[in-house]
């Protein structure tokens, strides 16, 4: 309508949401501008393991032609291919399970149906959610890794793909690939949002997120997958108390890391918030020790199936590190989830003195090649206490890779949490 189907694919996904509901835009429309980006971008990026166009038209017009569904009604959202869909392959990133496909929709995407969100497709994830590569590029560079394990959404969502998309964390599956590819990750406080029918990696730290290009729009899908209404308005009351954390592991974010950050807080400074140091308790020193050996532990046993039936389906990396967590011994296990359960308490006092913390999103920028996603050195922590974690788009470097910074919120405060983070990507913009 009046060509503004030519731009809605860079539509927020709020615009595009009321432009739909008045009626405006159509929900075909915005599907077909989506569609034709990804016939343009595809062939480079290959943020997408399975799409069928005539299928995205078909639901978008029966959309069009019905009520107002719901809050995403007419939205197109990618689905990591860890979640399974009822219509669609749901393959895990793994030739073991090549064209593996489910009588049911997963919890999460039966809720963006109900809501009226299209599924635009499966998006690629590294193998079984873990660290091992797919074949998407960053849109941004496509020598650079877009992170991982959420690869795919997060480069379909930054190249204009599609308005929102869905990942999973389990160390730092969200946030860093949303960091590397410059858009806004969304790590719930943990069981926020249903699991069923997501391939299980590590049962105590596995988390559904959700990445778009600003807070609200990641804040709309969450209202409308968990039917948490309050979190789809993130409006903070007044700027937040800001803690600066650089963790225990400061001395491994790269120099782009540390000037983002230290330019993060100035402006925010400046912006009116109150900025200063978040004091750190000596245990918290532990807490990327206990995620990798719960995480393994946990991982053994979630992937064992894979790994004495389809050991050759497997990657060698993965194939080791199955067998390491098998390894693992229960005592040793427990006594990690001691130590995090202890940090747990500690990092309530923290928060009687901030309302967030900001902390590295990741180590640095995305880096160059394909073999690797990255590290989560600045993620696993944030996982295993089951904070809600938000990153957003803080600095470029010189040749145009983003760098993020993480907004950590109270547990289970996740409005909150939300919109302290939509306060601090409004003035990191503004005062760019």
């Amino acid at each position: 309508m009046d060509g503004s189907s030519l731009k809605a694919n860079c539509m927020t996904a709020a615009d595009a949401a009321t432009l739909i509901a008045e009626h405006k835009l159509s929900a075909e429309e915005l599907a077909k501008a989506c569609l034709a980006r990804i016939a343009a971008r595809e062939h480079e990026v290959n943020a997408w393991a399975c799409i069928e166009p005539d299928r995205v038209l078909a639901e978008a017009r029966a959309l069009d032609a019905g009520e107002l569904r719901g809050p995403l009604h007419g939205l197109p959202v990618g689905i990591k291919d860890i979640i399974d869909t009822a219509d669609l392959p749901t393959q895990y990133g793994s030739p073991i399970y090549a064209g593996r496909r489910p009588a049911w929709d997963a919890a999460c995407v039966s809720a963006i149906r109900a809501a009226g969100g299209i599924v635009m497709g499966k998006t690629v994830t590294a193998e079984l959610a873990t660290s091992f590569p797919g074949k998407t590029t960053n849109p941004h560079n496509p020598a650079h890794t877009p992170g991982g394990s959420s690869s795919g959404s997060a480069a379909a969502v930054a190249d204009f793909m599609v308005p929102l998309a869905l990942g999973t964390q389990t160390g730092g599956s969200v946030i860093r690939p949303a960091s590397f590819c410059g858009v806004v990750g969304y790590k719930p406080s943990f069981g926020m949002i249903n699991r069923h029918g997501v391939k299980p990696v590590s049962d105590s730290l596995d988390t559904v997120g959700l990445m778009a290009r600003s807070v609200p729009d990641v804040a709309l899908l969450a209202a409308a997958i968990t039917g948490r209404a309050g979190l789809a308005r993130p409006v903070a009351a007044g700027p937040p108390r800001i803690g600066i954390w650089r963790t225990y592991d400061w001395e491994e974010a790269s120099p782009g890391t540390r000037t983002a950050l230290a330019e993060a807080a100035r402006r925010l400074g400046y912006g009116g918030a109150t900025v200063r140091e978040a004091v750190m308790h000596k245990l918290f020193a532990e807490l990327g020790d206990a995620h990798r050996e719960i995480q393994y532990f946990e991982m053994g046993q979630a992937l064992g199936f894979e790994l004495r039936h389809h050991g050759d389906g497997l990657s060698p990396g993965l194939r080791e590190r199955v067998g390491d967590g098998l390894r693992i011994s229960p005592e040793l296990y427990d006594n990690k989830r001691a130590v995090a359960a202890n940090c747990r308490k500690l990092i309530d006092e923290v928060f009687a003195e901030f309302d967030v913390l900001l902390a590295p999103s990741a180590k640095g920028a995305a880096p160059q090649g394909l073999h690797s996603t990255g590290s989560a050195i600045f993620n696993r922590g944030w996982t295993l206490l089951h904070l809600p974690c938000v990153t957003v788009p803080a600095v470029k470097e010189p040749g145009g890779l983003p760098i993020g910074v993480q907004v950590i919120g109270r547990f289970w405060h996740d409005a909150a949490t939300l919109a302290a983070a939509a306060w601090i990507h409004k003035t990191l913009e503004q005062s760019a």
